[in-house]
């Protein structure tokens, strides 16, 4: 590259060999510091529209930030004035300085998006957890860096059966690997953890317990978890299983086909959801009695309680089960095979949030351009939460009745279901488009697409009874497939010709290979949709950041480390 700059009255012809750093800020369109205000300092006067977002002075090891509260806190950045400063080049790059609370009560969500949600075309940049994907927390603080043009797979992908799986009740991403948590019904079989290959062999990471399912996994504490049970099969229309053994215990992984077994929730056979929140890892039960515990070291389960029976709901029990567990806005949510409702809890109390249309059961949680959906039976619907506390449609999944697994997977809002084990495509409003459907098994009743989880660049999907995982992709993802450390990082998300990048404190964590063949009309400013800091697709940001930048170029590793290191 040749770059030319004037001193003293002489042209200076700068020759910059590859490999070598260019000036810091060759190429940059914009520069936030956040650390009072919103102005952007790189001389473009980008200034940024602020959205209740609130600038903390610096305070001891504190540094002075943009605090974001999770909420509906975000800066805006209209595209025409970036636009009028921008080239044409479709190589970029995004940085921040970001701080990850360690005892958050939201999920942290966007960072830096430029995204159609219409025309699914552009980029973002976000901090991912997934949780109430009905059993499993799916991930935990990831990093996802993903480009579309509207362009997707045309099929799912068959990445084959865990052992004898009927299904994988949970998928979880984990430590760079993608784990299955199993039921395996037959006589003298129990419950698994597998863990996927890149040939797509699963291997065998033992069975925790003797019951025929491992129900939930989750990430905490830096360890993978893992829920037991003892699944009724006749809940699926199929012959209960020989194996009898109660599960509702817990385990903690340890490697290889190690487990350490860390206690019994109190009179469970099985467990019905895994969540962290606000530091600590809760658990409930599947099946009547009804139960809600806390983790409190080695193997005691502390009993939190349960929602009482509304007033208004029939019934022989006056208490309510949680099912499906994640965290928003604050609370600590819980869907319900009791009444079809949801409830939420603040630490010390439930709160009924109300039946769910007509429904009598509540499956799963998605958190889609920040609003709070559930899935549900009978209807087949996907309801959302509205701003006044009720549940709003937003339409069935084709003639299905039970909505199991979502996802949010590069800016778009998938759902599995039930009895075609079908996933679908929400278009907006109550409409969905049918992507396919995955298990073809004839002559049952019910075929379920149970579960969900992103891993290496797609979304995968488990079914029942076939027992097999399927995986899809939208666009381009770069994952870091290993969780975020609380605190502060640097993060930088690279598009360069052939590939995506993503760095954390100056290191290569993810790459994706942009195939030749796939096109992608993606650069800094490709939509008239605005730049949005602390939003995406997903949840908003909770948390901090200073320090965004756009490039209008891919930055070296060199120049990423050298910026991670001035943090």
């Amino acid at each position: 590259m040749i770059r030319l700059t004037a001193a003293a009255g002489r042209l200076i012809v700068i020759f910059i060999f590859p490999g070598a750093s260019a000036d810091a800020d060759d190429g940059l369109l914009a520069h936030w510091p956040l650390t009072h205000d919103a102005r952007d300092v790189s001389g473009h006067s980008l200034h940024a529209q602020v959205h209740g977002v609130r600038f903390r002075a610096s305070d001891g090891d504190n540094r002075a930030a943009a605090v974001f509260d999770g909420e509906s806190a975000w800066l805006e950045i209209p595209a025409a004035r970036l636009r009028a400063v921008a080239g044409t080049s479709s190589d970029f790059t995004l940085c921040c300085d970001l701080f990850v609370p360690a005892d958050a009560d939201d999920l942290p969500g966007g960072l830096v998006s430029h995204y159609d949600a219409k025309a699914r075309r552009g980029y973002q940049l976000s901090l991912k957890t997934a949780a109430g994907v009905t059993c499993s927390q799916s991930c935990w603080r990831q990093l996802h860096f993903g480009i579309d043009d509207r362009q997707s797979a045309e099929r799912w992908t068959d990445r084959g059966r865990p052992g004898n799986a009927l299904l994988a009740f949970s998928l979880c991403t984990f430590d760079g690997h993608l784990y299955a948590a199993t039921c395996e019904p037959g006589a003298g079989e129990t419950g698994r953890v597998w863990r996927l290959q890149e040939t797509d062999e699963w291997i065998d990471c033992g069975a925790p317990d003797t019951a025929n399912a491992v129900m939930a996994l989750a990430e905490y504490n830096g360890h993978l978890w893992a829920g037991t049970g003892r699944y009724r099969l006749r809940g699926s229309s199929l012959e209960e299983s020989p194996n009898t053994n109660p599960g509702g215990r817990v385990f903690r992984y340890e490697g290889g086909r190690r487990w350490t077994d860390c206690g019994k929730l109190p009179g469970a056979e099985a467990v019905g959801g895994l969540v962290v929140y606000r530091g600590h890892l809760y658990a409930s039960s599947l099946y009547r009695p009804a139960g809600f515990w806390r983790y409190d070291g080695s193997d005691r389960w502390i009993d939190c309680g349960v929602p009482p029976r509304p007033k208004d709901l029939p019934g022989d029990t006056d208490r309510m089960r949680v099912v499906a567990l994640t965290v928003y806005n604050g609370y600590l949510w819980a869907s319900s095979y009791d009444g079809g409702r949801v409830f939420c809890w603040d630490g010390r109390t439930w709160e009924d949030c109300g039946q769910v249309g007509d429904n009598t059961q509540t499956y799963s949680f998605a958190v889609s351009d920040g609003h709070l959906y559930v899935g549900t039976w009978p209807s087949g619907k996907v309801y959302r939460r509205g701003q006044n506390g009720q549940w709003v449609s937003a339409g069935r999944l084709g003639q299905e009745r039970e909505v199991m697994g979502m996802c949010v997977h590069n800016g778009r809002l998938i759902a599995g279901s039930l009895p075609l084990a079908q996933v679908y495509q929400y278009e907006g409003g109550t409409t969905w488009s049918l992507l396919d459907r995955l298990d073809r098994t004839p002559d049952v009743r019910y075929r379920r697409a149970w579960t969900m989880a992103e891993y290496a660049g797609q979304v995968f999907c488990s079914t029942l009874p076939s027992g097999r995982i399927f995986s899809w992709r939208a666009g381009r993802t770069a994952m870091a497939d290993r969780s975020l450390a609380a605190g502060w990082h640097h993060v930088a998300a690279v598009r360069s010709a052939d590939s995506l990048m993503l760095f954390t404190d100056g290191r290569l964590t993810a790459r994706e290979h942009l195939p030749q063949d796939e096109t992608y009309r993606v650069s800094a400013v490709t939509t008239d949709a605005p730049i949005r800091i602390g939003r995406g697709s997903g949840d908003f940001f909770c948390g901090r950041l200073r320090n965004v930048r756009i490039y209008e170029r891919a930055l070296s590793s060199d120049e990423i480390a050298s910026l991670a290191g001035k943090r």
